[in-house]
């Protein structure tokens, strides 16, 4: 039986960033109060979390219903263990990417970067709903919001190429979720009667098997953020957004929410009896093995950092949902481990990217040669994260491969064990090669290139999240708690 706690702290936490917008807006002439604004929002937003961390972590769920729309229908957050720990890693990261914001945007002395801070406040007011969602309704609102709110984000620059990156990103995520997932969403309800999220999930193993594969179809279609293939394009494109949007898009909000829908899904929708009776996990973790396994191979191919980086996301995304799709303990533990792990791993290696970027104008990894040597600390982060990745001991990554690869063990499947080899040699293989150019290559001795030099207000959040990614992997403990509560209620 739940213990829960109604406490109106989830909402305070959902609005506070929403609120902080209409101060944003007012400082517009004033950048160092708008972005001022920025630094409390984020950090009242996470003291706000992390004021429930304890209710939680005591086995309890804290739950706040603003109102009912319909009967069975209800706007309704829900504080659990699995929502906690998404919210955590979000929040915590947006405090970081703000000081990278700042610099990245003031460096390059970008325009319109109070709509710029607006959007991203919004964004994250979007991903915290996504994460403290009650139910299926609540789900689907804020992950409508985000999808609109991170468009002027994508389209920042508003040149060609970014209203073409833009028009696919909004059509991808937009289209998919107003047929397939509100689809899904109208028939959960009318098999079940309910829209409720629950530990063991709604559906049961006595309801009609063709209709609850439909729906689980359906769902996997309609989270399109998720990034699995065929529907995963629109995140390449992309990438024709500021660096630090690519980073808000890769590792704190948008794929983030994607999969961490589908784990809600697996997990307190249908619940793991019925994936597993009406054989939809091991299904589900196949089908994501040629996403893992093909977008690794074309990150390969990829010459441009961000769009290896890209290719990169979209593999490592499918780690989470192997993970869950096994069904077994450990199993489940890597795939959400995972999101803190690729979350702070792949927001320093695009951090790394913006860096290169601001200093140096170069966007080419075959224009990378001898790098290390100007920019000694954004490498050794941009290492660090690449070995995250990659699954190298100490590094945040291989925690969460480590139990996954106990999860198909405890699953029986040699096979899924060797998706997660092969992929570990393709991240190296894509990583690698990076770094020994930074490193080893000889720098080209021109006066251009001895210009080069660390950015201030860049360097430092890079660091942090690149320090974190190793405290994840030496000690993942705290993290580790949370996700035992999960695990244990299912």
């Amino acid at each position: 039986m739940e213990n829960i706690v109604t406490d109106i702290r989830p909402l305070l936490a959902v609005l506070v960033s929403a609120v902080a917008v209409l101060f944003i807006l007012m400082a517009r002439k004033l950048p160092n109060l708008r972005e001022g604004v920025s630094y409390v929002a984020a950090g009242i937003k996470f003291l706000l979390i992390l004021s429930m961390v304890p209710v939680v972590l005591a086995g309890g769920v804290v739950e706040f219903t603003v109102f009912e729309v319909l009967p069975g229908i209800e706007l309704k957050f829900r504080a659990d263990a699995l929502g906690m720990f998404f919210a955590l890693t979000a929040s915590f990261l947006w405090i970081i990417a703000t000081t990278y914001s700042i610099g990245y945007m003031r460096s390059l002395n970008e325009h319109a970067q109070t709509r710029y801070f607006s959007c991203f406040a919004i964004a994250l007011s979007a991903a915290i709903g996504v994460a403290f969602a009650g139910n299926l309704f609540t789900l689907y609102l804020f992950y409508e919001l985000l999808s609109i709110m991170t468009y002027p984000l994508v389209a920042h620059h508003e040149d060609d190429p970014a209203w073409e990156g833009g028009t696919k990103y909004i059509v991808y995520l937009v289209g998919t979720s107003k047929t397939f997932l509100l689809a899904a969403v109208v028939m959960t309800y009318m098999i079940t009667g309910t829209l409720e999220f629950k530990e063991g999930g709604i559906f049961t193993t006595a309801m009609p098997v063709v209709p609850v594969i439909l729906t689980y179809i359906f769902f996997l279609i309609g989270f399109a953020k998720a990034g699995i293939m065929p529907l995963h394009n629109w995140l390449p494109s992309a990438m024709v957004a500021p660096t630090p949007v690519s980073g808000l898009l890769h590792a704190v909000a948008v794929v983030k929410v994607g999969v961490f829908s589908v784990v809600r899904i697996m997990l307190y929708v249908f619940g793991v009896e019925v994936m597993g009776a009406f054989g939809l996990g091991m299904a589900t973790a196949f089908f994501v093995s040629f996403t893992i396994i093909t977008a690794s191979i074309i990150a390969l191919t990829k010459d441009d950092l961000k769009a290896r980086l890209a290719y990169s996301t979209v593999s490592q995304l499918s780690y989470i949902i192997i993970g869950v799709a096994m069904l077994t303990p450990s199993g489940i533990t890597g795939g959400i481990l995972h999101i803190a792990c690729h979350a702070f791993s792949k927001i320093t290696l695009f951090f790394c990217a913006g860096s290169i970027y601001v200093a140096s104008g170069i966007k080419k990894i075959s224009k990378l040669d001898g790098i290390a040597r100007r920019m000694p600390i954004t490498m050794a982060a941009f290492t660090i994260g690449a070995f995250s990745m990659i699954g190298v001991p100490v590094a945040a990554g291989f925690a969460s491969k480590w139990y996954l690869a106990i999860g198909t063990l405890e699953a029986g499947s040699l096979a899924l064990l060797m998706v997660l080899l092969v992929s570990t040699v393709l991240n190296a293989a894509y990583f690698l090669p990076i770094i020994f150019r930074a490193y080893f290559k000889e720098a080209p001795n021109t006066e251009e290139f001895l210009r080069i030099k660390e950015t201030p207000f860049v360097w430092v959040p890079l660091s942090i999240t690149a320090v974190i990614s190793v405290i994840i992997g030496v000690y993942p403990d705290f993290l580790l708690s949370m996700i035992e509560i999960i695990v244990g209620n299912l």
